[in-house]
């Protein structure tokens, strides 16, 4: 159970805060909802606190996996996962895997999207998958390693860059 201030991450919609937890008669029912506010846009979400495991409201990760998450972006092993699939099957599966309520699993579709964008153009679908997946593990790492957003989006770019410069 979390408590108000308590930073948490809800998927897809990335960190925010618990602001309260309120009651609100549904039904004749009496239920308590997490008031949450999205720290990247403002955005206030009431969760049933009966509920918030279902839908994935978490914890922040911890620091030893944020940096296993970071370490992860070194590995540009060339991967064939979606060879001769078409975009629309990548699309959904993509989609589908930045709501899960694993930090492992949205890095997972930013790791395999930058790969991507280094051997074609991606195209407007996947620039904006690549967008959001970066600004769901980007936010999640700067406040548990302390950072500021930019800094771990700069990182993990760089990491790309690198290993481009080491090809050639």
């Amino acid at each position: 159970m979390f408590v108000a201030g308590n930073i948490v991450v809800y998927p897809a919609q990335g960190v925010g805060r618990i602001e309260s937890i309120e009651q609100k008669i549904i039904e004749d029912a009496s239920r308590a909802f997490y008031v949450v506010r999205i720290l990247s846009n403002d955005i206030t979400l009431m969760v049933p606190v009966s509920n918030a495991r279902n839908v994935g409201l978490r914890a922040l990760t911890t620091l030893e996996h944020a940096r296993n998450i970071l370490d992860g972006f070194n590995d540009h092993s060339p991967f064939s996962r979606y060879t001769g699939q078409n975009w629309n099957r990548r699309y959904r599966e993509y989609t589908e895997r930045l709501k899960s309520r694993k930090l492992a699993d949205v890095a997972n579709v930013l790791h395999e999207l930058l790969l991507l964008g280094r051997g074609k153009e991606l195209s407007f679908g996947e620039r904006r998958l690549l967008e959001q997946a970066m600004s769901l593990v980007s936010g999640e790492l700067a406040i548990v390693l302390d950072s500021s957003e930019q800094t771990v989006r700069e990182t993990i770019q760089q990491t790309f860059v690198l290993s481009e410069m080491q090809k050639n």
